[in-house]
């Protein structure tokens, strides 16, 4: 586990790039953390490293935005699934067991469902430093 905090959305963003730096396809990258605590900036830098052009933003009502890269990257936000079944996201398989990878925000809503061995990225505000802050912890 490594713990890193980070002051801006920018130094967010280099950490997501140097985190994709050491992934290869066919990762799955859990994101947990509440709501605007940095997730998607990460998401955004993780993108980059990998040669990704196109818009990155939280697919919140889509679930999933698929973007160009040298490895191609799905980007879910399962904000609006409660818990499923492992049959009810059967539709996952396709992404979760292929060469992409997966960056999942709010996944601890699916987490049952994960494979063993996903790479969690947790993410916490601390208000107390200025409100710009996040202890960022890769698990």
């Amino acid at each position: 586990m490594k713990k890193y905090i980070t002051h801006s959305e920018d130094e967010t963003r280099r950490l997501g790039e140097e985190t994709a730096a050491r992934l290869s396809g066919g990762a799955v990258v859990a994101l947990s953390g509440d709501l605007g605590c940095g997730k998607t900036a990460f998401v955004k830098g993780f993108a980059e490293y990998f040669g990704c052009d196109d818009e990155v933003s939280s697919p919140t009502y889509t679930l999933v935005n698929e973007y160009d890269a040298e490895i191609p990257i799905y980007h879910f936000d399962v904000y609006r699934l409660n818990h499923p079944s492992v049959d009810e996201c059967d539709w996952l398989d396709e992404y979760l067991f292929g060469d992409g990878i997966c960056l999942i925000e709010w996944a601890d809503n699916i987490s049952e469902v994960l494979p063993g061995d996903t790479v969690w990225i947790r993410f916490k505000k601390l208000p107390e430093d200025g409100g710009n802050d996040r202890e960022i912890t890769v698990e």
